[in-house]
């Protein structure tokens, strides 16, 4: 199995074409997961609804709303999960979005289809990362959003493909130029299910110990909706549709109940670089995180 060419396998698969109709509510919902508090009420009032522009990853591990219908998340990047049959659980690294449009935050259809863009080989038993695009358009057919995200297969390494490329981000060598406290509340994980994903290991502590983990945790692209609405707050406050582009590395694992710090480090006109911190740990969950806005 570790010979297998995955790279050859699995380059240029795509799962099938997908839709996600929304309305306000489900906005409204996701604002709520990633943390929105009582005065956001551009983030949860319809009569003055933005969305929150992450929303555009929801497509990525979404089931609610979804046609073809599927009861958990099955982005291209299972497509390795059937030929690897992993018998621990794979891990997303990283993921990046860039806007095209803002999104409409009243209603409308996401059409949208996943491909596998790259297979990187880490090495003999230190596994594999399979990196998926997801390109999500409107009902006119516009694009709204970009998708990248990368997977981490422990027991699928030594395949002879590439190296996974490092990342350009290197946070600076001094003290970050804003703070921002927050908290992942007791049930955040559950809240944030309902906004689509489903995986079994978010909820499931029984699930979750069998595939290695201490029980349920967070997902980590609540993590990046929560960087998402707190860098908005700091950096465009009250104009989420002037970011442009969001990615992060996924260092840690997080588990709900935990009091957390957004650090940024302005590093030019619309750019920022960031970490998302666990203050009882002091361990990056978001690492090497950039966030870039239109002036």
């Amino acid at each position: 199995m570790m010979k297998l060419k995955l790279d050859e396998i699995l380059v240029g698969k795509k799962m099938e074409p997908r839709y996600l109709e929304y309305n306000w509510r489900d906005v409204v919902l996701y604002a709520l997961a990633v943390g929105a508090k009582r005065d956001d009420l551009m983030y949860t009032y319809e009569k003055y609804l933005k969305a929150i522009p992450t929303y555009g990853t929801v497509p990525y591990w979404g089931t609610v709303n979804v046609r073809p219908y599927q009861w958990m998340p099955l982005p291209a990047s299972m497509l390795a999960n059937d030929i690897i049959k992993p018998t621990i659980s794979f891990l997303n690294m990283d993921h990046e979005i860039i806007m095209h449009r803002p999104i409409d935050p009243i209603k409308g259809t996401f059409q949208y289809q996943d491909v596998i863009t790259d297979v990187y080989d880490r090495g003999e038993g230190k596994g594999a990362v399979v990196r998926t695009r997801i390109d999500v358009r409107d009902e006119a057919g516009n694009d709204v959003c970009t998708n990248y995200s990368t997977t981490f297969f422990h027991e699928a390494g030594g395949f002879g493909g590439a190296p996974m490329p490092k990342s350009p981000v290197q946070i600076p060598d001094r003290g970050p130029d804003v703070e921002i406290d927050d908290y992942i509340s007791p049930v955040q994980n559950l809240l944030y299910r309902l906004t689509g994903d489903t995986n079994l290991v978010h909820v499931d502590p029984q699930y979750a110990q069998k595939m290695g983990f201490e029980t349920s945790f967070m997902q980590g692209l609540c993590s990046f909706g929560f960087a998402c609405r707190m860098a908005i707050g700091a950096l465009i406050p009250g104009e989420p549709e002037r970011m442009t582009r969001m990615a992060a590395q996924m260092t840690s694992v997080l588990f709900p109940d935990t009091p957390v710090m957004l650090q940024l480090w302005k590093m030019g006109e619309g750019t920022a670089y960031f970490k998302l911190v666990n203050k009882t740990t002091g361990k990056a969950v978001l690492n090497r995180g950039v966030f870039e806005w239109r002036n």
